[in-house]
């Protein structure tokens, strides 16, 4: 079936300097998403506006409330592979939640991203839950957040990851997420998310938290290539702050995408 693009132009997720830009780069690689795939985008509505650190998590109640609700209205019967089109790394929370509903333990996914993502509200320097969505999703940490069901311990292999805070160490440590690909040999259903700071920025500057020492873009695309095995039923971009020109470097990693999730 052929894949539903979905543009979440969030940015309360993300709390640096460039967090502001996070809408704009998310239309600007959406409409490249829509031309490479020859598919329509949905844009999903999302709230600017910025709420108070509640509970040590930035702009909770936005994230909790309209931009939440936004997100599960546009899942609501998707009829097939949905492509989520960021925005920070926050937009992942829902459609890896409403995968693993459907699909079941079974679930894995491939996270792309210089960052692990695995810090709680308890331990993140920022408060920013762009690095707290992974944890969320394995079912740990703030409750409004966490994913129920989880993702199965094990199931989330880090790919690219490069930058770990202390609590994230600890939770690779113990199993919860897994740094080897070969995990992946047991998932009945695949979600893919690619946080496009797992790129060098000498490959692309349009990022929100650049990192040294990241991927070509052409490392990428090879590592996409390589699950083309799997059953992928969802991609996630996200943390672009590209212009509309910027983004035209991406075209094969979107067309990567395009060919996992189907014609």
């Amino acid at each position: 079936m052929t894949p539903l693009i979905n543009a979440v132009p969030q940015r309360q997720g993300a709390v640096g300097p460039r967090a502001g830009d996070l809408p704009g780069g998310c239309v600007a690689l959406a409409e490249l998403a829509g031309h490479v795939l020859g598919r329509p985008v949905h844009h999903v509505p999302q709230s600017p506006e910025l709420s108070a650190v509640d509970g040590g998590i930035a702009s909770r109640a936005v994230l909790t409330g309209p931009n939440r609700a936004a997100q599960l209205a546009a899942l609501e019967a998707p009829g097939g592979p949905v492509l989520t089109i960021g925005g920070d790394c926050g937009v992942e929370l829902v459609p890896i939640g409403v995968a693993r509903y459907r699909y079941g333990p079974g679930l894995g996914v491939a996270w792309f991203d210089a960052h692990a993502d695995l810090n709680t509200a308890a331990t993140s320097p920022s408060g920013a839950f762009h690095g707290m969505v992974l944890r969320s999703l394995l079912g740990e940490g703030d409750p409004e957040f966490a994913a129920a069901p989880a993702l199965e311990p094990g199931r989330a292999v880090l790919l690219g990851t490069r930058v770990f805070d202390p609590e994230e160490r600890s939770a690779v440590a113990r199993g919860l997420a897994v740094t080897s690909v070969d995990a992946l040999a047991g998932a009945e259903k695949l979600y893919v998310h690619v946080d496009l700071d797992v790129l060098d920025p000498s490959e692309f500057g349009g990022l929100n938290h650049p990192e040294p020492d990241g991927w070509t873009i052409a490392r990428l695309v090879s590592a996409l290539d390589s699950l083309a095995a799997y059953d992928v039923v969802g991609a996630g971009v996200t943390e672009c702050v590209g212009t509309a020109r910027e983004v035209e470097v991406l075209e094969p990693v979107l067309a990567a995408l395009g060919r996992l999730l189907g014609p």
